[in-house]
């Protein structure tokens, strides 16, 4: 069953561990229409940053100084996902350990939400998707993988 409210999220990471998010997008829908969006530096785990992501990502721990770290910007990312249908490109175990990873690490209890993945929906990656679709997508853009996310959940559902 598709629903026509849901929160699109999507994770920028500094390496390749699951404490490493740096930017977190999210763009909630109410009854198919985009009603608003974010895009939220966050300070990663230990601040290390791997210069291959630094590259593709263009974010630095120079552009973080000022981010708050996970636990600090939680409220936030809980307000598009509490007790929503939370639609992501590749779920299975993938993006939602990120957020299970930093709930546990800063001892934050995890509010319910409803996971649903493109991946599984279509049996395609992102990539593949959104070149069928005509979607254009930054791909090191939390804010443009989650849009392109909802606009693939809206397309399954019709």
């Amino acid at each position: 069953m598709m629903y026509n409210t849901f929160t699109a999220i999507d994770f920028e990471i500094t390496y390749r561990k699951r404490w490493s998010i740096c930017q977190i997008g999210l763009v909630h829908y109410v009854n198919g229409i985009i009603q608003r969006k974010l895009s939220l530096l966050i300070q990663p785990q230990k601040n290390f940053y791997r210069n291959h992501f630094i590259s593709l990502e263009g974010i630095s721990d120079g552009h973080q100084l000022a981010a708050p770290t996970f636990d600090k910007g939680w409220h936030q990312i809980e307000l598009f996902t509490k007790d929503q249908h939370v639609v992501a490109s590749f779920l299975f175990p993938f993006n939602f350990l990120f957020i299970e990873s930093e709930l546990a690490y800063y001892g934050i209890s995890k509010s319910p939400y409803f996971q649903h993945c493109i991946y599984l929906i279509y049996n395609k990656n992102l990539a593949m998707l959104c070149k069928e679709h005509n979607i254009i997508v930054n791909y090191y853009d939390a804010v443009s993988i989650a849009l392109a996310c909802g606009e693939l959940y809206l397309i399954s559902s019709r």
